[in-house]
């Protein structure tokens, strides 16, 4: 099917080219993928003319002698030799012009790509043997030293992308006079290519990188990253979100879940330059089970936005917890790996070149020194996965913003957790004769699912909210209390128009 998605994992040998395995502000969307299609066979063409007897002159003139006729006869084949050669020659010729036609109208009109699919990574083979360092011109000895830092960053660079978002403050104006203004912001993050489709590329990263984001923005390797974060704020104010500018492509938001600070964002193949598709790949999806605490790894981002930056380390400690502002990431792991601003949503990688982990957060304090957090990948896939399979959404413009109809407040950890209440947007009234209403959401109920994905509470909704407009019909689980517990229930509900 040709919306199969294709994720991180290592092609088998089937003896045919291979094919790419198989990517804001907090919402939901979806992917499509497919296959690239085979290049046409050509066939030889063969000219064919039948050949007209000779028959015998009817004037009554006597017939040419024998030695004559035969002369005749050599020059006349001569000739239809010739001209058959002749003819074949420009119909190849003719051909060969009207199949390169063809195809230049077919990409140039059609968009097809025969050379869609994206590789992958290289993973660096188990090995004893520590070669010695070259002078550099060699750079393919890095892949075959087991335990180099350098074989592994050369191996992963190009899986992992800059994340330029442009997001909107409101500040209040001078001892607030004159109400709050508006001013964009811009913030980096970091993202790994995990995955493809038929038309998109997909990046993991974080969801406090894209969370509240109105434009998004993607480096690829050897991308000038502080260029395209300047174009992209500039150009923020005043486009309709496409910010494809000579050093960023646009991306757009797929999926995200707050809970693990995941999201998944995709890039439109048709808009990154062919010399950039040559270059970079899909990473290699490695295990987090089988990590030990002392295991070397490597990290790397777009730490503080100057673009990609290697660190390596330790893996300190596994199956940590962290309290965060937005409540406790559990079953991270713990590295000394430097993480900085900017390199969350990067990869953490093993010696194998493999992704085991994606860098969300560092423990900053004076008194701290080394203590960086990765979600482990095997925990983080299914989740990706998910968001993956998703539709490519925008925020929708202000006339056609969505609206449910509902008042919502957040629930406590502490409430949560006395009462055994699942985690989600608690619905404290529903309007009269709105959406909600009419679906079957009630008062009391706990929105816990929009559209398939996660909701962690008020803000969370909300922000999904935005990526969907008025008149669309939406699938929301909701726990309703009864008989001692909750009980989910999936309502259909049609949204209504904002300014209505």
């Amino acid at each position: 099917m040709s919306d199969d998605m294709r994720w991180g994992q290592e092609p088998q040998d089937t003896g045919h080219p291979p094919t790419g395995p198989g990517g804001t502000s907090g919402n939901a969307d979806e992917n499509v993928m497919g296959s690239g299609q085979l290049p046409p066979r050509y066939s030889h063409y063969q000219v064919h003319q039948e050949q007209t007897p000779q028959l015998p002159p009817t004037d009554g003139r006597p017939p040419r002698n024998r030695r004559s006729n035969k002369h005749s006869y050599k020059n006349s084949f001569g000739r239809k030799a010739g001209t058959t050669v002749a003819l074949a020659v420009i119909f190849g010729l003719v051909a060969g012009i009207v199949f390169q036609g063809v195809n230049i109208v077919s990409r140039t009109y059609l968009g097809t790509d025969q050379q869609s699919q994206i590789g992958m990574t290289n993973t660096i083979p188990d090995t004893t043997s520590q070669g010695s360092s070259t002078d550099g011109s060699d750079t393919n000895n890095l892949l075959v030293q087991s335990g180099s830092v350098a074989g592994v960053a050369q191996a992963a660079m190009p899986s992992v992308v800059a994340i330029t978002t442009v997001s909107i403050q409101q500040i209040n104006s001078f001892f607030g006079f004159y109400g709050r203004r508006e001013y964009p912001t811009t913030g980096t993050g970091s993202g790994i290519i995990v995955g493809e489709n038929d038309s998109e590329l997909l990046i993991a990263t974080n969801n406090h990188v894209v969370e509240d984001a109105t434009t998004l923005s993607v480096c690829f390797i050897g991308d000038d990253v502080i260029s395209a974060e300047e174009e992209t704020q500039n150009l923020a104010a005043t486009s309709d979100g496409d910010i494809n500018v000579e050093d960023a492509v646009t991306a757009k938001i797929k999926g995200t879940d707050e809970d693990n600070d995941l999201a998944v964002v995709a890039v439109m193949k048709s808009d990154i330059p062919e010399d950039t598709m040559s270059q970079i790949k899909i990473a290699q999806i490695g295990s987090s089970d089988s990590l030990v605490v002392g295991e070397q790894v490597v990290a790397i981002g777009n730490a503080l936005g100057y673009g990609q930056s290697v660190t390596s380390g330790w893996i300190s400690a596994l199956n940590r917890s962290l309290s965060m502002e937005d409540g406790v990431n559990a079953e991270l792991i713990q590295t000394d790996a430097a993480i900085n601003p900017g390199n969350s949503g990067g990869a953490l990688l093993n010696m194998r070149g493999e992704l085991i982990g994606i860098n969300s957060a560092k423990y900053a304090d004076n008194a701290v020194e080394g203590m960086g957090y990765a979600i482990p990948i095997s925990k983080a896939k299914p989740i990706l996965e998910d968001l993956m399979n998703r539709k490519s959404r925008d925020k929708v413009e202000e006339g056609q913003a969505a609206y449910l109809g509902v008042k919502m407040s957040d629930l406590s950890v502490e409430a949560i957790q006395m009462y055994n209440m699942p985690a989600g947007a608690f619905v404290t009234e529903v309007m009269s004769g709105d959406p909600a209403e009419a679906a079957g959401i009630h008062k009391g109920d706990i929105i816990v699912k929009m559209d398939g994905q996660k909701v962690s509470g008020r803000e969370d909704l909300l922000d999904k909210l935005a990526y969907y407009a008025a008149g669309e019909t939406v699938t929301f689980v909701v726990a309703r209390a009864g008989n001692g517990g909750y009980t989910e229930t999936s309502v259909e509900v049609t949204l209504g128009a904002r300014s209505e």
